[in-house]
C-alpha cells in the first residue's frame, strides 16, 4: 500500500513533501505547492456481515484479524471504527480498519531520499482531532462513531434520539452498548498518532531536512486558510478570485480547481457541524461572487446531518451564482451517483485557466505573515541538525 502511495508521483526532485493526517484542504494546499502529500493514514475493509447495533460483537470479531496484520506490520496500529449513524449503509457488511503509520517505513523513505531536493522541508501535518475510544491492545484502538454533528459522549447516551433513530431504522435495539472507553486518542479518519513524529524528525536529521509541523485541532480548521491562499494566489497572478468550491469528504478535485480557477473549501461531511464552519467562514471573508458546491450522499439520513435545505442556504450566500455540482436534490442523500456524477458536472463549468507554475514556500510564507494570527493554525519549525 505505501508503494502504491509513492508511485502516484512523478520521480523527480521536490522542494517539500506533506507527511501526516489525512485532509482535504492539505491536498489542495500541496497542489498549489507541487509536493506530494503522504499518508499516515490509510483505509482497509474487511468483508464481515454484523447486525450494525451490537458493536461489542463487532470488536470481538475484529480482534484476531488485527492482531494478524499487526504481528507482520509492526510500524502499524489499527484503529477500527465503527459508526452505526453516518455509516450505517456499509457496516452491517464490512469492518473498517484505518492504518495508522508510526513510522516512515521502507518505501517513504526511499521515495523521499531519492525524490528531495537537498534541504527540503517536511511538513508534518498534525491534526490533533481526538475521539472517546478503547485501546483493545498495544496498537489496536476501537471507536465507536464518528466525526459530525453527534459529540463522542452522543453515541454512548441512551437518548431519545438515539432511541427514535434506531425504530426509524428497523432495529431491535433501542440504544448502543460500545465497549467501555478508556479515554480520548487520535480520531481514526482525522487524527494524527504522535508516534510518527519521533521517526520523521530522527530522518530529517540523517538526511539534512527541514521539518515543519502544521498543527491544529479540528480536521476543517485548514479549510478557511487554504481557500484565502489560494484567493491571495489568484490575485497575486492576476486572476479573478471571487469563485468559490465547496467540496465535501472524498469528493476532491484539486487540477480542477486550479484549471477552472475556483478558490477551493473542504468540508468534512455533510453533517451540520462541517456546515456550520463553512458558514462561519462566509461570515468573515470578502463575499463570492460564485458559489459551487460538492455534496457527499452516504444513504441514509444520518442523526447531526445537515439538510438539503441548509445547504441551499449556504449557495443563497452567492452575489450571483449558487449551484450544487453533480447533485440529486430530490433523492440526496441517498445520490449515491455523485461519487462521479460531482466530477462530470464540475468539467462542464466553463473558464479555463493554464495550470500555473507552483506556488512556492516563500510565497506561502509571505501569505503566512500577512495573516498573522487570524487562523487556528500553528506552524512551528524543528530545525533538526543533521547526525
Amino acid at each position: 500500500m505505501s508503494q502504491w502511495v509513492v508511485n502516484q508521483y512523478p520521480q523527480r526532485r521536490y522542494p517539500a513533501a506533506v507527511i501526516g493526517s489525512s485532509n482535504g484542504a492539505a491536498v489542495h494546499l500541496c497542489a498549489a505547492l507541487g509536493i506530494p502529500w503522504l499518508p499516515q493514514t490509510l483505509l482497509i475493509s474487511l468483508r464481515h456481515p454484523v447486525d450494525p447495533d451490537e458493536p461489542k460483537q463487532e470488536l470481538e470479531w475484529a480482534k484476531a484479524p488485527a492482531q494478524q496484520l499487526l504481528a507482520k506490520n509492526p510500524d502499524l496500529c489499527v484503529y477500527q471504527m465503527h459508526d452505526p449513524n453516518q455509516d450505517r449503509l456499509k457496516v452491517p457488511r464490512v469492518t473498517y480498519f484505518r492504518l495508522k503509520r508510526t513510522r516512515l517505513g521502507t518505501q517513504f523513505q526511499q521515495f523521499l531520499q531519492q525524490n528531495l531536493e537537498p534541504g527540503a522541508t517536511l511538513f508534518l501535518l498534525e491534526c490533533q482531532y481526538s475521539w472517546l475510544s478503547t485501546q483493545v491492545s498495544d496498537r489496536h484502538v476501537f471507536q465507536f462513531g464518528g466525526k459530525g454533528k453527534l459529540a463522542p459522549d452522543d453515541y454512548f447516551q441512551h437518548s431519545q434520539q438515539i432511541a427514535d433513530f434506531l425504530q426509524q431504522n428497523g432495529s431491535q435495539h433501542r440504544y448502543w452498548e460500545p465497549p467501555t472507553p478508556d479515554g480520548r486518542l487520535p480520531e481514526s479518519e482525522w487524527g494524527f498518532e504522535g508516534a510518527l513524529r519521533d521517526d520523521v524528525e530522527q530522518f530529517a536529521r540523517q538526511h539534512g531536512f527541514r521539518v515543519r509541523r502544521i498543527v491544529f485541532d479540528f480536521p476543517q480548521d485548514l479549510s478557511p486558510l487554504v481557500a484565502d491562499l489560494y484567493r491571495w494566489w489568484y490575485q497575486e497572478r492576476g486572476l479573478p478570485s471571487d469563485r468559490l468550491l465547496v467540496e465535501s469528504f472524498v469528493y476532491l478535485q484539486p487540477w480542477l480547481a486550479l484549471r477552472l480557477g475556483l478558490v477551493p473549501f473542504w468540508t468534512v461531511f455533510n453533517d451540520r457541524m462541517s456546515a456550520e464552519r463553512l458558514n462561519n467562514y462566509l461570515d468573515t471573508a470578502k463575499p463570492y461572487d460564485e458559489i459551487y458546491m460538492t455534496l457527499f450522499s452516504n444513504g441514509l439520513k444520518a442523526l447531526g446531518q445537515a439538510s438539503i435545505e441548509e445547504w441551499q442556504s449556504i449557495l443563497s450566500r452567492a452575489r450571483t451564482r449558487g449551484q450544487f455540482i453533480g447533485v440529486n436534490q430530490q433523492t440526496y442523500p441517498g445520490d449515491l451517483a455523485s461519487y462521479t456524477r460531482h466530477y462530470t458536472d464540475l468539467k462542464k463549468l466553463e473558464e479555463r485557466y493554464p495550470i500555473p507554475e507552483s506556488l512556492t514556500i516563500q510565497q506561502l510564507d509571505k501569505f503566512l505573515s500577512q495573516a498573522g494570527a487570524r487562523y487556528p493554525v500553528q506552524w512551528i519549525d524543528r530545525y533538526c541538525q543533521v547526525n
